[in-house]
């Protein structure tokens, strides 16, 4: 190569830039070989590579969406530690959702709170180390409807949600309850929020 060609200069512009994807998210663990079902189970993922130090996994086109990096002796971060509360996974429709979560629970994969929103209904589950993954669903047409619903008093009266029965949502869903009926959010008191971690 001709180290005298003319350089084609590339100035950066300074505007911010977000990312363009989330790419994954990493869980250090001493219990890799159940973490790594757990995950795989929930969110129906593929075992990308593993070694005796780290497993990665996928559910779709991109390298690596989860790793566990395999740590002996850690120990359970305490309910009053700072820290990531939970990871939140969204399906494209609530039938895709009621499917996982009938799916789930044949695996006796239970979710532990499930509550909708206002701008999503969604079913919180415990992973084996303790940590919360949120699978959900958008209650709104478009990305725009739901952040307007941040701005309604409904929203500030409520910001957390109001509980819900799965079991009674998924009948409803298969005896033909309208899609719109079941992701309105429903009257109810106030779900507490999730403070476990």
């Amino acid at each position: 190569m001709d180290s005298h060609a003319e350089k084609v200069r590339r100035p950066l512009d300074n505007k911010p830039v977000s990312p363009s994807l989330f790419a994954h998210f990493v869980l250090k663990t001493s219990n890799r070989p159940a973490m790594v079902d757990w995950y795989r189970k929930v969110l129906n993922a593929r075992l990308v590579f593993e070694n005796e130090f780290i497993s990665f996994i996928t559910y779709d086109d991109e390298h690596h969406r989860v790793a566990f990096i395999n740590l002996p002796n850690l120990k359970k971060a305490a309910a009053d530690t700072w820290g990531l509360s939970h990871v939140a996974y969204t399906f494209r429709d609530l039938g895709e959702l009621l499917s996982t979560y009938r799916r789930l629970k044949g695996l006796g994969i239970a979710p532990m709170r499930p509550i909708n929103h206002g701008p999503t209904v969604s079913l919180y589950y415990e992973d084996p180390d303790g940590n919360f993954v949120e699978l959900q669903v958008d209650a709104f047409k478009t990305k725009a409807e739901a952040m307007g619903y941040f701005s309604t008093d409904s929203f500030a009266r409520n910001p957390i949600g109001v509980a819900f029965d799965p079991d009674k949502m998924l009948a409803d869903y298969e005896a033909g309850v309208p899609e719109a009926d079941l992701l309105r959010i429903p009257d109810g008191p106030p779900s507490p929020p999730l403070n476990r971690h």
